[in-house]
């Protein structure tokens, strides 16, 4: 299975060069990855602590963990890599890492020369990115692996009975702090008893989000005295489904789109959808009179949880989309209510929010008019609901002070403390 595996490792980065050629993410992915090893070769031999991330959303997950990791190990270098440009390409620069690469391309020789060059003592993959030959060289090497935030489903491959080399991938980990029951339940189905129920880190993310509010006055400018929707990460079907409804209540309401993509034809979709001089783009504002304008659209990344703050209802995109919605987090913890498509039953936060009325998903263009109806014109209605929000979040947040004492332990045994 392994000779499987390492072929279709290669496929896949075959595809990803040819995709290269007319894809701008296929490109980033491809040339991001060029020369790693000639690039990192010479830095100082030191030990690090070293935090794994799918993409940019998972790294927001897991910043509460790396700030405490800090904390604990200030004199150790922190070192950061991404599997998808989308989370490298904007958080290259953090100054929550020493070094913040992609991950190179997951071979026995490429795991063997990160582990080398980095040298960590400690290593953090977050969620589901699990990736064979990295966790077996870091088992091998004496290294504690942690999975934090992992969430598990009956239908993964790891609980299949043709999944014995991708459940051989976990069985490498050292520990893991799963997000619920369902997930260390499964995990003990399959004789892995090294986890602990913790919760989900991006409770604190947000909730440490929250506390550091920016001052954005051309929201208030824009705003004026009407009602703010905010929609963030929106893709074209949710902004399709959303602007008769918008359209028809400029009156009382105005709309901020923070789309998930933010090129120029993304941009120019969203203005086709409402009348002509109705919209206008953050970039554009400079001596713009804002309150001639019902909709703008914030074509810049990383203002979206202020915007969340200002808003009286929230709309999280994705819905419609195999992967399913994004972070509905970020608004609750401001106590929003939140609306999404119907693909959100992968994201446990999001099936809580529905069941105690906080969340509010649609299918039809029908119940998306009802839905928005409700909460815009009915306050006390929205007020509940945005209440119950906050209470949601601030009743989950302390995972990373949980993985944090569990894995104190470990360490101190180890000389890492």
């Amino acid at each position: 299975m392994l000779t499987f595996y390492n072929i279709g490792i290669h496929f896949f980065f075959l595809l990803a060069s040819l995709a290269a050629l007319f894809n701008n993410k296929a490109k980033l992915w491809i040339e991001g990855r060029k020369n790693w090893k000639n690039k990192w070769e010479s830095i100082p031999e030191e030990k690090t602590v070293w935090f794994h991330f799918a993409s940019l959303g998972e790294f927001e997950q897991g910043k509460p963990l790396i700030e405490r990791i800090r904390g604990m190990f200030p004199d150790k270098k922190i070192v950061i890599t991404f599997f998808s440009p989308s989370g490298y390409e904007v958080r290259k620069n953090s100054h929550l890492g020493d070094y913040i690469l992609y991950l190179p391309l997951d071979t026995k020789s490429n795991a063997r020369d990160f582990l080398r060059i980095f040298n960590p003592e400690i290593a953090f993959f977050n969620k589901y990115e699990y990736w064979f030959h990295f966790f077996k060289e870091t088992h091998q090497a004496g290294i504690p692996l942690y999975v934090t935030s992992a969430i598990f489903r009956p239908n993964q491959i790891f609980f299949k009975s043709y999944g014995s080399f991708n459940r051989r991938i976990l069985s490498y980990a050292s520990h893991f702090f799963v997000q619920n029951k369902q997930s260390e339940e499964l995990l003990s189905k399959i004789g892995l008893n090294n986890h602990t129920l913790s919760g989900d880190t991006r409770f604190d993310s947000v909730n440490d989000l929250a506390k550091k509010l920016k001052d954005l006055p051309f929201i208030d400018s824009f705003s004026g005295r009407h009602q703010l929707f905010i929609i963030g990460s929106s893709w074209p079907e949710d902004e399709a489904n959303l602007s008769p409804w918008i359209t028809k209540n400029f009156g009382s309401w105005k709309a901020m789109f923070a789309p998930h993509e933010i090129d120029e034809e993304r941009i120019e979709q969203i203005i086709k959808l409402f009348p002509k001089g109705s919209v206008i783009r953050h970039s554009q504002i400079a001596d713009q009179e804002l309150s001639n304008y019902h909709v703008m659209i914030i074509d810049n990344i990383g203002m979206l949880s202020t915007l969340y703050s200002k808003a009286d209802l929230t709309y999280i995109g994705g819905g419609f989309n195999k992967s399913g919605i994004h972070n509905t987090l970020e608004a609750a913890a401001w106590g929003k209510a939140v609306v999404f498509g119907p693909n959100y039953h992968k994201f446990q936060e999001a099936k809580d929010l529905v069941d105690i009325q906080a969340g509010f998903s649609y299918s039809t263009q029908q119940e998306l008019n009802s839905v928005l109806d409700k909460l815009a014109f009915d306050e006390n209605y929205r007020n509940q609901a945005a209440k119950k929000a906050k209470e949601y979040v601030a009743l989950n947040i302390g995972a990373s002070e949980i993985i944090i004492n569990k894995i104190y332990g470990n360490l101190s045994a180890k000389g890492l403390i």
